[in-house]
């Protein structure tokens, strides 16, 4: 008898979300508000000032926005240091109160359903500096190595309100953003979508105006200043000629100019199996900064040294992730998970960095081959902590989410596609989820009905096992008597996951239950193996 384990031992685990407190300024941050509700967001015109020198900016926010139903009071997010110090509406001032994070300004004008209407907020002071950026977000206030100035915002998790006033919960994306950005004059500031004009001014800065024609979520707003030299190229995509620019520090343009000669290579892959890329309109840029990098839309951020895996080195050790540069890839995969689609709540973060871990794969199928694809798929397994399930806590701004929707989310999807059995349709669904919610802020439940529907497959307990437990199914199985015998513990009630195994040397199919299942055998020798792209642990053990 000879068997291949996944694993002999495993442990269970406590949820850790179940025990988390959450403050009331999580709700007022995480959750859909009476004074959020009944007013959406058409337009924003963004103007910045940036002092560098004392680390601060000031600025307003022109907001539009339709009214869907009547009040008087919105919610707007700002956070400390920062404050709102005016707001205008039809050239009167409105009064407002503060709430922690949250400003309600109480409005004059009747607002009337269908009406549209704007408001300018005035804001300054000294936004919160990032700890530890990109994941522990803020303005990042750092020199070159000319000791230039390099300046980024980030905003993931903490949100945009700590930098700028606006409607900081996902489920509302604005329609189309102008941002207006006045720096040092020897400096670049660079924004999202596509620059219309570089204005000079008498006070020895410069203005630089840029516009995002299309839906753009909170934390993919973001500018960068340096000084920034740029290059650009056309690649022929799916929907004609798509802009690529490149701002890089100028020391580093001989370099980026060799080295980004892998965006093609990445746009390629992505358009084949996601369809086109969502923001033609907006352009495709990668902008140097201080940082790792970041999923901005329209303009991902870059720092990843100009090498290939994670700075130099094959994160997963599969023998594929040194063979791109991680950021490249795994950041503009965001452009179609989390950008195009976007969740309308941050408990669901699966929807962006499952999908987007996958799509490193899928990239290293696409350019290396499907047994390549699968070896990387395999090897994002070893970082898998099942520390706690990966959908978090709803209306609360989650934050604290599992890093396996990462790793974790990436086996599931690649365990999916064994269970659809069909290449061409899953190429389909990929491609066919970016054109069903193109633009849109999405639900988990809308992703998992999506899939399940096209895949013609009941994925119920599928999802529940996966995606809101943080226990692994284990397919328990012993040979006696000529008889196979198999089952799934460690399970949902009434988990159904098919299985494909390798029995004696033969392909097969089963149909695991939480009770016991038995398959006549016609011989004593078994070789029994799980096919490995199966994110599941097997257990054998003794009927006697």
């Amino acid at each position: 008898m000879k068997f291949i384990p996944t694993f002999l031992c495993f442990l269970i685990f406590t949820l850790s979300a179940s025990s988390q407190s959450y403050t009331k300024q999580d709700t007022l941050r995480g959750s859909v508000s009476p004074e959020r509700a009944w007013w959406d967001l058409s337009y924003y015109h963004l103007n910045i000032a940036v002092d560098i020198e004392n680390q601060s900016l000031e600025g307003n926010n022109k907001i539009r926005y339709k009214v869907l139903q009547p009040n008087q009071r919105m919610q707007l997010d700002l956070q400390p240091p920062m404050s709102i110090s005016k707001v205008l509406q039809e050239g009167e001032e409105l009064s407002y109160s503060r709430d922690g994070n949250a400003y309600y300004i109480d409005l004059i004008q009747k607002q009337k359903p269908n009406d549209i209407n704007e408001l300018v907020v005035y804001f300054g002071g000294k936004p919160r500096i990032a700890p530890n950026p990109p994941w522990d977000s803020g303005m990042v206030w750092k020199k070159d190595d000319l000791e230039k100035p390099f300046v980024s915002s980030v905003s993931w998790g903490a949100g945009s309100s700590q930098w700028w006033p606006l409607k900081d919960h996902m489920y509302d994306e604005v329609d189309s953003l102008a941002f207006s950005i006045n720096v040092p004059r020897d400096l670049v500031a660079v924004g999202n979508g596509r620059l219309l004009k570089v204005e000079k001014n008498k006070n020895k800065t410069t203005t630089f105006h840029w516009y995002v024609s299309n839906p753009i979520n909170n934390y993919g707003i973001s500018f960068n200043i340096a000084n920034y030299a740029d290059f650009s190229e056309t690649y022929q995509g799916e929907n004609g000629p798509l802009t690529c620019s490149y701002y890089v520090l100028e020391q580093n343009l001989d370099k980026a100019k060799e080295h980004f000669k892998q965006v093609p290579l990445m746009l390629e892959a992505f358009e084949y199996w996601f369809g086109p890329y969502p923001f033609y309109e907006d352009s495709y840029k990668l902008v140097e900064v201080p940082y790792p990098g970041m999923e901005h839309q329209s303009a991902i951020t870059y720092g990843n040294n100009f090498q290939n895996g994670w700075n130099g080195k094959d994160s997963n050790q599969s023998g594929y992730g040194d063979k791109f540069d991680f950021i490249i890839v795994h950041e503009s995969g965001h452009e179609w998970f989390a950008n195009n689609i976007t969740f309308k709540d941050i408990a669901d973060i699966w929807i962006h960095e499952s999908f987007t871990t996958y799509s490193e794969g899928l990239y290293v199928e696409y350019h290396f081959g499907k047994e390549a694809g699968n070896d990387y798929q395999v090897s994002l397994r070893n970082k898998i902590k099942n520390d706690r399930a990966m959908i978090g806590n709803y209306g609360v701004n989650d934050i604290a989410y599992s890093g396996d929707n990462y790793p974790k989310g990436s086996a599931v999807l690649h365990m999916l596609r064994q269970l659809v059995n069909d290449d061409v349709k899953w190429r389909s669904i990929l491609r066919g989820l970016n054109k069903e919610f193109y633009h849109q802020t999405v639900t988990s439940e809308m992703i998992e009905d999506y899939i399940a529907k096209n895949a013609g497959l009941n994925l119920d307990h599928f999802w529940d096992q996966y995606l809101r437990t943080n226990e692994i199914p284990v397919f328990e199985y012993h040979f006696f008597d000529r008889t196979f015998s198999y089952r799934w513990t460690h399970a949902i009630q009434d988990f159904d996951m098919p299985l494909k195994i390798t029995l004696n040397g033969q392909e097969k199919w089963l149909s695991p239950k939480t009770s016991w299942q038995k398959m006549p055998l016609e011989a004593d020798n078994i070789d029994l193996q799980v096919d490995r792209n199966f994110y599941v642990p097997s257990f054998f053990t003794n009927p006697k």
